[in-house]
């Protein structure tokens, strides 16, 4: 298994895609960096509103407050308040 995927899947689960924030990003979540697939095994709170990821690699990356990203989420359907986040429907208007 690669450092990207190491304890990523469980059985019962969908991927879904999901957008990131500081205030959203979650352990296990995959994230696509400079064409490089990488799974977040840990986090911090850095000032200034940052956070600061590492990687299951044993790489880090600092998001800061206004970073916007897309990731790769595990969730169990079958699990009630699992929460999947779609993004706003864009009404012309």
């Amino acid at each position: 298994m690669s450092p990207a995927q190491h304890g990523s899947y469980s059985a019962g689960t969908v991927e879904i895609s999901v957008e990131i924030t500081v205030s959203t990003v979650q352990v296990n979540d995959r994230i696509m960096i400079g064409g490089m697939l990488y799974s977040v095994r840990d986090m911090k709170t850095a000032p200034g509103g940052r956070k600061q990821l590492l990687f299951h690699s044993g790489e880090t990356f600092t998001m800061l407050r206004s970073t916007i990203m897309w990731a790769a989420r595990n969730v169990d359907p079958r699990v009630r308040n699992t929460r999947i986040v779609r993004p706003a429907r864009h009404t012309p208007g």
